[in-house]
């Protein structure tokens, strides 16, 4: 695998970009959040608005969907070939197993299953917040997380799902146990841990801890407070999928206008790549989106689902690897297309 040439960018144009996504990052997240509340359908409804459905249709199965994008990258596709067990045969039995156990598993005891599928995802969720965090402090040169500072958003993102998973009914699920003694607990904890990383955060030295920084830290422990203060499964949940979802594209937005192509200009590879990655999000997040609704159908419609189940596990799996920043391909392929985040420009 060739080497791509990295892009040459000023101090000035760095910081620009870097602010651009931080506030980005910010505006994204809280407005999901406060939006999902302030558009949630009245009780009893069982089906989002336009407006939310538009948000969540882009903030979920749009967003699964772009991962698709990074086998398209040529730089990528060979990281993928040394990685087979990751990145193609992984993916592959998740999308054939759940596809499996979708067809022949009855509505009810899926449930089961499918509680687990939320606690992985909402794992994946607070992955990406604890990421995203990293990235800011390093992207502003205030060294790594610590310690403390990932344990906290690690907790609250546990004490989180355990909310979730103790009060299904959020969830939207039928047939799974209500564990309503553990959701008072789960509060307590998450409590705990989100005042534990505001100690930590204040711990830091005043220099180490700019607006920027503390901000996406701050907006990392703050994530699962939904979950604590609504009964509706929209005010509740849908902005966290839909702030993880947008979190999502506009990074990997970045990534894609961040390369440039060796058959044409570096702007115009840009353009091409970023119509590839809007094409593929649209395309496949239209194909998912319909197969998200078909859990309740007869045994083919369901195996459709499950599919659609895989293709998101399939999601978290190639993610955890590609945005693995402590390993070497990740960290240079990223670093040609987002020096100002990690702190090797502006």
């Amino acid at each position: 695998m060739s080497a791509a040439v990295p892009i040459p960018s000023s101090p000035s144009r760095g910081a620009a970009l870097r602010g651009a996504w931080l506030v980005g990052t910010l505006l994204l997240t809280l407005g999901s959040l406060v939006g999902a509340v302030l558009l949630a359908p009245p009780p009893g409804s069982t089906a989002p608005g336009p407006a939310l459905g538009g948000l969540l249709f882009l903030g979920s199965s749009v967003h699964v969907a772009t991962t698709a994008w990074f086998y398209t990258v040529p730089e990528v596709r060979g990281h993928l070939r040394e990685n087979p067990g990751r990145y193609l045969l992984a993916p592959l039995a998740l999308i054939a197993g759940m596809a499996l156990l979708g067809a022949l598993v009855p509505v009810r005891p899926f449930a089961l299953l499918l509680l687990a599928f939320f606690a992985w995802q909402f794992f994946h969720f607070q992955k990406q917040n604890l990421g995203l965090a990293a990235l800011a402090s390093a992207a502003y040169r205030c060294g790594p997380l610590r310690p403390g500072e990932r344990l906290a958003i690690t907790a609250t993102g546990l004490a989180g799902t355990a909310g979730l998973l103790s009060h299904p009914a959020l969830l939207q699920l039928t047939g799974a146990p209500r564990l309503a003694p553990l959701f008072p607990l789960a509060a307590a904890a998450y409590a705990l841990a989100a005042g534990y990383g505001a100690v930590q955060l204040l711990r830091r030295p005043r220099t180490s801890r700019p607006a920027a920084v503390a901000g996406v830290y701050l907006t990392s422990l703050a994530f699962f407070l939904p979950v604590f203060l609504f009964d509706s499964p929209y005010a509740a949940v849908a902005g966290l999928t839909a702030a993880h979802g947008y979190q999502y594209l506009l990074i990997v937005g970045l990534v894609a206008g961040g390369g440039e192509s060796p058959r044409f200009g570096r702007r115009q590879g840009r353009l091409i790549s970023l119509a590839v990655l809007v094409n593929i999000g649209l395309i496949l997040g239209l194909a998912l989106n319909l197969a998200s609704h078909l859990h309740t159908g007869a045994a083919p419609a369901r195996a459709v689902y499950g599919a659609y189940l895989g293709v998101v596990m399939s999601h978290f799996v190639v993610d955890a690897g590609l945005w693995r920043l402590r390993e070497d391909f990740p960290r240079r392929f990223l670093g040609r297309r987002l020096p100002y985040l990690l702190g090797r420009s502006g």
